[in-house]
């Protein structure tokens, strides 16, 4: 998967693409920019990428029966203090 991600029409910021490390340990990367960004200096940045892991729904169950109980207090917002008055911009 590729994503591109442009700050103004036609100028580049941010390219995302998910790719897998070959068995030998090398990640090869060939990524087209075209020739508007010809000698541009880039940024390459590389993290893993957590495996997705889909919750069963005896796990989520249990999460919620978790937290059940949980909160301690009561259920209102804390009170706000007085607000400044300030001069008009205008």
């Amino acid at each position: 998967m590729i994503r591109i991600c442009y700050l103004e029409e036609g100028i580049m910021t941010r390219i995302v693409l998910d790719r897998r490390v070959s068995n030998d340990g090398f990640l090869q990367l060939n990524i087209p920019l075209g020739t508007a960004e010809a000698g541009r200096e880039v940024r390459v940045t590389v993290e893993s990428v957590a495996p997705n892991k889909t919750m069963t729904a005896d796990e989520w169950r249990s999460g919620i029966l978790a937290t059940s109980g949980g909160w301690q207090g009561e259920f209102e917002p804390p009170q706000i203090g007085e607000l400044e008055e300030r001069e008009p911009l205008s």
